[in-house]
């Protein structure tokens, strides 16, 4: 009788949870559907990458504030081991399709993504510490059968419906092969731009949209001094975004995580993900304060097969690789907010669009506009 009187008082203890949960959420004036969604990346991040979080760094991770938490299966349309393109494509589409794949299908047709899906009704932003243009951002606006069309990918930012953006690739709008120059164009189409510095204007309201180029090509690394661009302009974003009442997604990747994996590098590793956990901070404090914010943290892949090994003793951590690849290890996933439950188990890393969609509401209808 013993276990079936644990079994129930299991049972007792959670919907007990789950009605007091109930009972703050009604209490704070929060929904049941996040009204906002924040999907941070952490390029190339699996489970030992976000373990040296605990390890190094100061006071307890962000990592840890999740209450929800699952895994998620990365393989492409084509592939046992996906690439950031297909990977992205996965988040933002729904779609399972071939590396090197620009938000189309296995087809090469191109496919509706979240920012579109949601345009007509809410305000859209990305954040990477690579370029804009690079595969997972890009995945999110563009529709090219090739990651590396950098330029083509540029211009369709452009006539995109992204109301705000930061990162790095100057190189790819003012320094074309073609001559053209597309900084112009996203002036034209609204958009006011610096390409200086990350600095909020002061009329900073929604009649404009911003993006903030500040490299040739990728952010420089942590290591070189890039200091706190991540979660000042995750921060900005939100700063913005949120004046839409109707709601927001924000995207925002740690790129550089997987470059580091691909380096070999577990110092280059470690300080990016430091980087990107306190810009977790930024989208949780956030979250908890406006209550209508589901935040969704996750990697398209591990990079290097990175491992934490012990050194001389059991005490000495020492960063070992098995590849400057990547890998197919199961991803986590962390979620925290209406809907944040959603996203517990182990699933394909299409269910990442599918339970946003859910737990939102959010539906396509014949004419590609979002409802609820």
């Amino acid at each position: 009788m013993i276990r079936p009187l644990i079994i129930s008082l299991s049972c007792l203890l959670l919907a007990q949870c789950q009605s007091q949960e109930s009972t703050n959420t009604s209490a704070r004036g929060e929904s049941t559907r996040p009204k906002n969604i924040i999907l941070l990346i952490g390029d190339g991040m699996g489970v030992t990458q976000v373990t040296s979080r605990f390890y190094y760094g100061e006071g307890e991770p962000n990592f840890s504030r999740f209450p929800y938490v699952g895994l998620i299966k990365t393989s492409s349309s084509r592939e046992k081991i996906t690439d950031s393109a297909a990977g992205a494509t996965a988040f933002s589409a729904g779609q399972k399709t071939y590396n090197g794949a620009i938000g189309v299908k296995d087809d090469s047709t191109s496919v509706e993504t979240i920012t579109e899906l949601v345009s007509d009704e809410l305000s859209t932003g990305m954040i990477a510490t690579s370029s804009i243009v690079h595969a997972t951002p890009a995945s999110f606006y563009a529709h090219v059968p090739a990651r590396s069309q950098y330029e083509d990918i540029a211009a369709q930012l452009t006539t995109s419906s992204i109301d705000f953006f930061a990162g790095g690739g100057t190189q790819f709008f003012a320094e074309r092969t073609d001559g053209l120059n597309y900084l112009d164009s996203l002036a034209d189409h609204g958009f006011t731009i610096d390409t200086t510095q990350l600095q909020q204007p002061e009329n900073f309201s929604m009649e404009r949209k911003y993006g903030f180029l500040l490299a040739p090509d990728g952010m420089p690394r942590m290591l070189d001094g890039r200091g706190d661009f991540l979660p000042q302009a995750t921060q900005m974003a939100l700063d913005y975004l949120s004046q839409d009442e109707d709601g927001f997604f924000l995207m925002v990747e740690g790129s550089q995580i997987d470059w580091g994996g691909h380096a070999n590098d577990a110092e280059y590793i470690i300080e990016e993900v430091k980087d990107f956990d306190k810009t977790l901070g930024v989208a949780l404090d956030f979250a908890e304060r406006d209550g209508n914010t589901l935040v969704v943290v996750t990697a398209d892949h591990e990079t290097g097969g990175f491992a934490l090994s012990s050194g001389d003793n059991y005490n000495n951590l020492v960063g070992t690789f098995s590849t400057g690849g990547h890998t197919p290890d199961l991803i986590p996933v962390f979620a925290y907010g209406p809907g944040a439950e959603l996203f517990a188990g182990i699933y394909e890393n299409t269910g990442i669009y599918d339970k946003m969609i859910e737990a939102s509401g959010w539906k396509k209808n014949d004419s590609s506009v979002a409802s609820r």
